[in-house]
């Protein structure tokens, strides 16, 4: 997963403005879903629930979009999106500027995110103050964040081109990641790297939220919980035996190996992305109001909230309150 997916909150609202505008249209059971990024690991619940047919037994027909670099909104809305998957902070971002998106589910109980050191690095805390690759969407997502709770100074910041080779030249350089692709690609090259998922000190956005606007969510009510249950389905039978899931990958995205795959299934089972915290007591794709108001006290708190913006807007639990497949 690429954290250039954080930049392309205008594909999602393109999208899903023009879904809800074809909504009624569609036929009633037909759901499309837009995924983020080209197929992975990180998508293989959902393509589990197509692979075993599971979305078929609760009367769907849903066709998977894969996002990708050049995946734009045109392109998504001529498909009559109803489901899109994006990150909680762009979900906060299209309520400020009032666009009528609203978040059912979340995917990941633990956002990916990782900072990727060099051996040695025993701490979070180490990195202070060592130049570290960020992108230019980390200063609005997880620097803020380090700077904060941790002391890092924008000093520190050095240019990422989503290459791992710099990390690879140079020992002192530590760099963004997810913990599920990048720390595989430097393996490769022969470095086993010290990986500080930020989930676990306490970063709180949710990742891979599943969005719909709010005529579909109006609309379509019934429909979306059904969806929801079979992809909590889905990704509890994926993380048990993902190889349906993962032939159907591989059938959508050729070039991802097995090796690859079954690196993130592997990672996303030991990190608990999926399935850790409130999904064990919820259920699987569960949000809660505290992780909400978390994110938006960050977000609050470093600057990058907007004055007057109700932004429990963002999100409702109606529907995945009533799905409850625990892992």
């Amino acid at each position: 997963m690429s954290i250039q997916s954080l930049s392309r909150i205008s594909v999602i609202v393109v999208a899903l403005l023009a879904a809800s505008i074809g909504v009624h249209a569609q036929a009633p059971q037909r759901v499309v879903f837009a995924t983020d990024w080209l197929a992975q690991a990180e998508h293989g619940g959902f393509y589990q629930a197509v692979a075993e047919g599971t979305y078929a037994k609760y009367g769907l027909d849903v066709q998977i979009r894969m996002g990708g670099p050049q995946v734009n909104g045109l392109l998504l809305a001529a498909g009559q999106l109803d489901v899109a998957m994006a990150d909680a902070l762009q979900v906060m971002s299209a309520i400020e500027q009032d666009v009528p998106v609203v978040a059912i589910a979340a995917t990941f109980q633990k956002n990916p995110t990782v900072l990727i050191a060099h051996p040695g690095a025993n701490r979070l805390e180490d990195l202070k103050g060592k130049p570290v690759a960020i992108s230019a969407a980390a200063n609005t997502t997880f620097w803020p964040w380090l700077r904060q709770k941790y002391g890092f100074t924008d000093s520190q910041k050095r240019p990422y081109g989503f290459s791992v080779q710099p990390f690879l030249a140079d020992p002192k350089l530590s760099q963004q990641g997810f913990a599920t692709s990048e720390p595989f690609s430097i393996e490769k090259g022969g470095v086993r790297p010290a990986v500080f998922l930020l989930a676990d000190f306490g970063y709180p956005p949710y990742s891979e939220a599943l969005v719909v606007t709010r005529t579909t969510l109006a609309g379509r009510r019934e429909t979306l919980e059904r969806f929801l249950r079979a992809s909590a389905e889905g990704w509890r039978s994926y993380l048990a035996n993902p190889a349906p899931g993962n032939a159907l990958i591989k059938q959508a995205n050729p070039q991802m190996s097995d090796e690859l795959i079954a690196y993130g299934v592997r990672k996303m089972s030991e990190y608990g992305i999926v399935a850790s915290g409130d999904a064990r007591k919820f259920g699987l794709l569960t949000m809660t109001d505290g992780r909400w108001q978390a994110t938006i006290d960050f977000l609050r708190s470093v600057g990058l909230a907007k004055k007057g913006v109700d932004y429990q807007r963002a999100y409702t639990l109606d529907l995945v309150k009533a799905v409850r497949v625990v892992p």
